[in-house]
């Protein structure tokens, strides 16, 4: 529970925003020097490429549960914070993959956004002191992505922050390209993981850190 001190969100995020930005410009160096696909794949959506900072969402989303918590702003029931969060995010997922069957891709994708916008509200209530650090996280880390991309498909670069996914139209505009892959994937979809999935591993980091003190 909160001490009643405002929660230290800015100084929570400088150096983990750092992190996620340097990892962003070595996997864009990485992919325009071609360097191991393993690592830096070119394929639309990262390719599950290991140097990527999707990964760091729960490295990040757990060191801010034990952050808070240290400091006086954790949560009374931090594993129910997890347990929720881990429902609202298989719900998200299954809607939406249930709607992409009946209505397709297009279906699919619109579902993921609303459900998405929806999902991190939804949440905001668990833990509030964490939400609020795990969302300024997320705009911290994807703003920037959101920012390559643009520059990325207006220069043709060939890296997967302006390839396309299979069977997207080739008749759009750079800029109408950049909005249905780049801004609003980065600014719905993955803020949306971020939070859902910082809270979940935040609870159990959170949970750790009541029992340790």
């Amino acid at each position: 529970m909160s001490d009643g001190r405002a929660v230290p969100v800015k100084d929570l995020i400088l150096v983990p925003s750092l992190i996620t930005l340097a990892i962003t410009v070595l996997r864009l160096v990485g992919e325009l020097q071609s360097w191991s696909p393993a690592l830096f794949s070119k394929a639309a959506g990262g390719g599950g490429s290991l140097i990527g900072i999707s990964w760091l969402i729960l490295v990040f989303g757990a060191w801010f549960g034990w952050r808070l918590t240290q400091l006086g702003h954790g949560a009374s029931g931090p594993l129910k914070v997890s347990g929720i969060a881990l429902v609202v995010g298989l719900v998200v997922g299954l809607a939406s993959f249930g709607i992409g069957k009946l209505a397709g891709q297009n279906g699919f994708f619109a579902a993921f956004i609303v459900g998405s916008i929806a999902a991190v509200f939804v949440t905001r209530s668990l833990w509030p002191a964490l939400w609020r650090t795990l969302l300024a996280y997320a705009f911290a880390a994807r703003v920037p992505v959101a920012i390559l991309m643009l520059f990325a498909i207006l220069g043709n670069w060939g890296t997967h922050y302006d390839v396309p996914p299979p069977n997207f139209p080739d008749t759009y505009s750079p800029l109408v390209k950049w909005v249905l892959i780049g801004l609003l994937p980065q600014m719905t979809l993955w803020i949306y993981m971020t939070v859902v999935g910082g809270l979940l591993a935040g609870g159990i980091a959170g949970a750790l850190a009541r029992k340790r003190a």
